[in-house]
This record gives C-alpha cells, sequence and structure tokens, in this order.
C-alpha cells in the first residue's frame, strides 16, 4: 500500500475533493456506502425509465403476481449479505417494489 494520497478523478469538482480531503476515514466510509447505494439507484431508474419508454407490450410472466403491472422488471437487492429477486416498477415519480424471492446460491 502506498504512503501517498490516491489522485482523484480529473472529472470530480474540487469542492467534493475538498471535502472528501477533509473528512475522517469514518466519514469517508459513509460517503462510499452512500455513493455506491446512490449509484445502483439511478442505474435502476434509468433501466426503469427505458424500460416505460419501450412500445412493445411484452406477454405477462406466469409468475407476475396480479397487483404488480406487466412494465414491471425483476432487480436483485442485497440485504444482509442475501440476495432476493424484487418485482420493480415505475408509478409516476416512484419506484415501487414487491418482493419475488431469494436468488438460488447456483445463480
Amino acid at each position: 500500500m502506498s504512503y501517498e494520497p490516491p489522485t482523484p478523478p480529473a472529472n470530480l469538482p474540487t469542492e467534493i475533493v475538498n471535502t472528501l480531503n477533509e473528512s475522517d476515514p469514518e466519514r469517508l466510509r459513509d460517503i462510499a456506502t452512500y455513493a455506491e447505494a446512490l449509484a445502483e439507484h439511478k442505474e435502476r431508474e434509468a433501466r426503469l425509465e427505458e424500460s416505460a419508454d419501450q412500445e412493445e407490450v411484452e406477454e405477462r410472466p406466469d409468475d407476475l403476481p396480479d397487483d404488480v403491472p406487466t412494465k414491471a422488471m425483476i432487480t436483485i437487492k442485497e440485504i444482509n449479505n442475501n440476495r432476493y429477486y424484487y418485482w420493480q416498477w415505475r408509478e409516476g415519480e416512484k419506484v415501487r417494489s414487491q418482493y419475488k424471492g431469494p436468488v438460488s446460491p447456483d445463480e
């Protein structure tokens, strides 16, 4: 491990770099956890938006519950080191989720 501090990405705003440089290790870990979760959320939002824009009407999957819209897609969430499938869809500005089941260990 190097004794030199890491070089920040060139596209990171100076204000953010300065704030990070002034933060203690615990806060940096909290920021990293939040940033990773936020990135996943935004990627999921983009996927949901993209799937909502598709004009193709797909057949309703056999395992889709009656109260889940056809446009729903399956996402995987990790909770306490366990992975679970969730149906996820957009209702206006909100993203809704419904539990589907655990991810099998061989997947």
